[in-house]
């Protein structure tokens, strides 16, 4: 269902919660308000919103989603658009971003790191606030590139094909949740998605690669770096996505 006379302030508020929420188109999210609030949507109805009311609406709908990210749903819904579109600006911790030219770093990848707060691998896909990439090879490690995945806009319908088109030059992804339809669309780009089993610092994550880097990668990162293929064999710790 739809609201012809839906306002810009309110269509951005949906498109903003729906970029919240894993796989989940704005028509869905609309779908799932007009179930519980009824039509007309306003500012006063979405305004009586909570976390128990999104997440039971329309027969639990929302039920498998994560609170977290229903919270930020609800927040979106909620408040005016501009504050969540303005939110705090990119931070790189402790690591400037370094220029990279092709060809600097021989045997090198270039990873992206789905993260909220740019120190750890936090992030969900479909709403981690921006990717952290990375050119690594053994011996050096340089953070190339913020790419901040609130650039779409707040209407963008294929979120996922967005954000993987956002990482495209990158070969392997580390995150620390995905859907289904998610991970097709990441593997159908070319990049190489890791599901780490629990938030993890990126510092870890780039050391450990570089460990396998500097001996015997596995079949898969062998290929993206170009090694012999009598030199793969060893099986990376990290849980694959293959979906």
């Amino acid at each position: 269902m739809s609201q012809n006379t839906l306002s810009r302030e309110l269509a951005l508020r949906i498109g903003l919660a729906a970029r919240a929420l894993p796989d989940t188109t704005i028509q869905r999210l609309m779908t799932v308000l007009t179930a519980e609030l009824g039509l007309p949507i306003t500012e006063e109805k979405l305004a009586t919103l909570n976390l128990k009311t999104l997440k039971t609406a329309h027969e639990g709908e929302f039920s498998e989603i994560e609170e977290p990210l229903l919270k930020k749903a609800v927040h979106a819904l909620k408040h005016p658009a501009s504050e969540d579109m303005t939110a705090s600006p990119l931070r790189t911790g402790s690591h400037p971003i370094t220029p990279y030219h092709e060809g600097e770093m021989p045997s090198s990848i270039r990873i992206a790191c789905a993260s909220d707060d740019t120190v750890k691998v936090d992030g969900h896909f479909g709403s981690c606030k921006q990717f952290m990439v990375y050119q690594v090879s053994a011996s050096e490690a340089r953070l190339i590139d913020v790419r901040d995945t609130q650039q779409a806009s707040a209407l963008e319908e294929d979120k996922n094909r967005f954000r993987s088109e956002l990482i495209r030059d990158c070969q392997v992804l580390y995150l620390v949740s995905v859907g289904g339809p998610a991970a097709a669309k990441i593997v159908k780009t070319g990049i190489h998605p890791i599901k780490l089993p629990e938030v993890t610092a990126i510092s870890e994550v780039i050391s450990e690669l570089q460990q396998v880097l500097a001996n015997k990668p596995p079949p898969w990162l062998a290929k993206v770096m170009g090694i012999n293929p009598e030199a793969r064999f060893v099986a990376h710790e990290a849980e694959e996505v293959v979906e």
